[in-house]
């Protein structure tokens, strides 16, 4: 008899004790996000400081805006952090995301060889820029569907140019810091954020050479991937680490960043405000 209790018991416990116990929450979170804020070293600031105040550990992808949206697309990324507006309402109408929070802005700015062959040091906009550097001088396009590549599109197209296929237009298929780099080596134009221009003027040899447009403003906003279209996404990481973001203490670390090294802040805190 007692045997025989003893086997139940134990077939009980095989039967329901694992599937009875709530699987512990995962501590790793992953965010997907531009190669901006990686290669201007703001990342480097911010994720050991949200890792130790909360505990999570961020596994960080940096690509471009639409290569991180792919990765929400398919539930392989937590978190993102991306500058490419429109995509990220499609994204958002869509579902895959949820709670997008606008977190920050700095700029793009056009960057080219200092002796400025196209002349677009005097053009008035980005887009007469555009319609002088589309005369046929070498520029270097990300082309990778990042938000800045996504920009510079609209940028063509308002300058009435179709640099597809042309020889003076060089697609790299890199990111920002990569393109730079190229078009440091071919003496090329280029779109970049300004930070990471910023970060990597040194080695360079680049002169910011059209700025201050308002159809240069690059926006950051912070996206929790949806848990109801992904059941396995870290929820509760993405949360946190989206609401440290907006953060008043962070939004005061972000505003300081890049002004002790270049004399600037390389991205305005934009948490909480009303967008146009």
């Amino acid at each position: 008899m007692l045997k025989r209790l003893a086997i139940t018991l134990a077939s009980l416990a095989l039967a329901f004790g694992p599937q009875s116990q709530a699987a512990p929450p995962t501590k790793d979170i992953i965010l997907a996000t531009t190669t901006s804020t990686q290669d201007s070293g703001l990342l480097d600031l911010l994720v050991p400081v949200f890792e130790k105040k909360s505990g999570f550990l961020v596994k960080t992808i940096a690509v471009g805006s639409g290569q991180a949206m792919a990765l929400g697309q398919r539930g392989e990324a937590d978190v993102l952090l991306v500058h490419s507006p429109e995509a990220e309402k499609k994204f958002m109408a869509e579902s895959f995301g949820q709670n997008r929070r606008l977190v920050m802005h700095n700029d793009f700015i056009l960057v080219g060889p200092p002796q400025d062959p196209a002349g677009i040091k005097a053009a008035k906009s980005a887009t007469e820029a555009f319609q002088k550097i589309g005369a046929g001088h070498l520029f270097a396009s990300r082309s990778d569907n990042s938000g800045t590549h996504a920009q510079e599109k609209k940028l063509w197209k308002a300058a009435a140019r179709s640099p597809e296929g042309q020889k003076w237009y060089q697609q790299t298929g890199l990111g920002m810091g990569q393109t730079l780099s190229v078009a440091a080596e071919k003496q090329a134009y280029a779109l970049t954020d300004r930070a990471t221009f910023l970060a990597l003027k040194k080695t360079l040899g680049l002169a910011i050479l059209c700025e201050g447009d308002a159809a240069l403003l690059n926006v950051y906003h912070v996206i929790e991937v949806n848990p109801s279209k992904f059941p396995k996404v870290n929820a509760q990481g993405a949360k946190a680490f989206a609401e440290f973001l907006v953060a008043k203490e962070i939004q005061d670390l972000i505003a300081k960043f890049g002004i002790e090294k270049y004399g600037s802040p390389l991205f305005f805190p934009d948490a909480g405000k009303k967008e146009e």
